[in-house]
C-alpha cells in the first residue's frame, strides 16, 4: 500500500483499509525488532520534533523509531525554537521543510498543526493537539489486537471518564471508522463535542460499528473486551478544576468491581499514560490530598497494578506504531 508523503493529522486522514496497513506494519516491525532482524528503511532521513507540550513516550517513541531506522532527529520545544514566538508556523514550516522530510508536532490547537502542514511541503505528523490524538490511536487499536486476538470489528470495548478530551473524540471516531463496538460512559456534560459525534455517526454506515454514548457505568460495561480510561483534568487545565471535576466523575473511577461488571474474565485494563493510580508523583499527591481520593483517582492502584492492565504494552506499542508511520511515509 503506497502512504509516500501522507500527513497524518487526524484519524480520517487515513481510510480503514490504510489505517489496519498500519497496524499490520507496526505487528511486523515489532516482531522485526524483537528477533534482531529489522531492516532500516530510513537510513538519511531527517525528522523535525516539535514539542510546545511535554512528553514522554512520544518524544521517546519518535527518537528510537527513527534510530531503529537509521534516522536522524532535532528536537525543538519553546525554549529552542522561534515557533509561535518570533516565527510564524507558516514560515516555520518552510523552513523545516527545507531541511527535513518530516515534521512531528505536539500541541494546542488542530489548526497550528493543519497550517504546518499546508506550508511545509513535507508529511507531518501530529503527536497530540487539543483535539485530537491518531498516533496514540495506533497504538491503542494494535494492543487490542494483539490482547483479543481479535480484528478491530470484532472488538468491543468501554471508554470511561472525561469524554470530551482528545482521547474520547479520537477513540470514538477511530472506532467508527474501523468498524469497532464502542461505549462511552461519562456524565453527559463531557460527552464528545456534537460534530464529533456527528463525524462518528458518518462513519458508521460504511464500517458497520456501533456506538453507546451513556451515564450509565451498568449499562456501558458488560461484554466489554477492555475499558480505556484517561486523567480527569488535561495538561493546561488549572489544578483549581480538579475538586470540581473529581465530584463530577469519582463515580466513573476503574476499580475491581467496574472491571467485573463486564462479566468478561479476559477484560483487560488500558490508560495512555500518564494515570494517577497513587500519590508517588507531586501532582498526584497534591490532587489526592486536595479532594480526598487517596485511592487512585481514574483508576485504582490495585486494578493499575492487575495482570488485567496492560498499559505497559499500549506504551511500547507508541514505538513500534510510530515507526510504521514513518516507514509508510518517508521510508525507501
Amino acid at each position: 500500500m503506497d502512504l509516500k508523503n501522507r500527513d497524518f493529522l487526524k484519524e480520517i486522514d487515513f481510510t480503514s483499509e490504510e489505517f489496519l496497513y498500519l497496524i499490520d506494519l507496526a505487528i511486523d516491525l515489532k516482531a522485526q525488532k524483537n528477533q534482531r532482524r529489522e531492516i532500516q528503511h530510513m537510513v538519511g532521513r531527517n525528522i523535525a520534533l516539535i514539542f510546545e507540550k511535554t512528553s514522554t513516550r512520544t518524544r521517546c517513541a519518535f527518537e528510537v523509531a527513527a534510530f531503529d531506522q537509521g534516522a536522524h532527529t532535532t528536537y525543538l520545544d519553546g525554549l529552542s525554537s522561534q515557533v509561535g514566538h518570533k516565527e510564524s508556523i507558516a514560515d516555520t514550516a518552510r523552513v523545516l521543510a527545507r531541511y527535513y522530510d518530516a515534521i512531528q508536532y505536539r500541541g494546542k490547537t488542530q489548526a497550528q498543526i493543519e497550517e504546518l502542514a499546508e506550508y511545509s511541503g513535507v508529511p507531518v505528523y501530529n503527536g497530540l493537539t487539543d483535539e485530537w490524538h491518531p498516533t496514540q490511536m495506533l497504538a491503542d487499536f494494535m494492543t487490542m489486537v494483539e490482547h483479543s486476538g481479535k480484528r478491530p470489528n470484532d472488538i468491543s470495548f468501554t471508554y470511561v471518564g472525561d469524554a470530551r478530551s482528545n482521547m474520547g473524540n479520537s477513540l470514538l471516531v477511530t472506532s467508527a471508522l474501523l468498524g469497532s463496538d464502542i461505549r462511552i460512559a461519562s456524565p453527559k456534560a463531557l460527552w464528545p463535542a456534537a460534530e464529533v459525534q456527528e463525524l462518528a455517526q458518518s462513519l458508521l454506515a460504511k464500517s458497520g460499528g456501533s456506538i453507546l454514548l451513556t451515564e450509565d457505568m451498568d449499562e456501558a460495561l458488560p461484554g466489554s473486551d477492555f475499558i480505556h480510561t484517561d486523567v480527569w483534568v488535561s495538561m493546561g487545565e488549572s489544578e483549581e478544576v480538579w475538586k470540581e471535576r473529581v465530584e463530577l466523575l469519582g463515580s466513573y473511577q476503574v476499580n475491581d468491581v467496574a472491571l467485573a461488571k463486564t462479566g468478561n474474565p479476559n477484560s483487560k485494563f488500558m490508560h495512555c499514560l500518564p494515570g494517577f493510580h497513587n500519590e508517588q508523583t507531586t501532582v498526584g499527591r497534591a490532587i489526592a490530598n486536595k479532594t480526598g481520593m487517596h485511592d487512585g483517582l481514574e483508576v485504582t492502584h490495585d486494578v493499575f497494578e492487575s495482570e488485567a492492565s496492560v498499559v505497559f504494552d499500549q506504551a511500547e506499542n507508541r514505538l513500534h506504531t510510530i515507526k510504521a508511520i514513518m516507514v509508510a511515509t518517508i521510508g525507501d
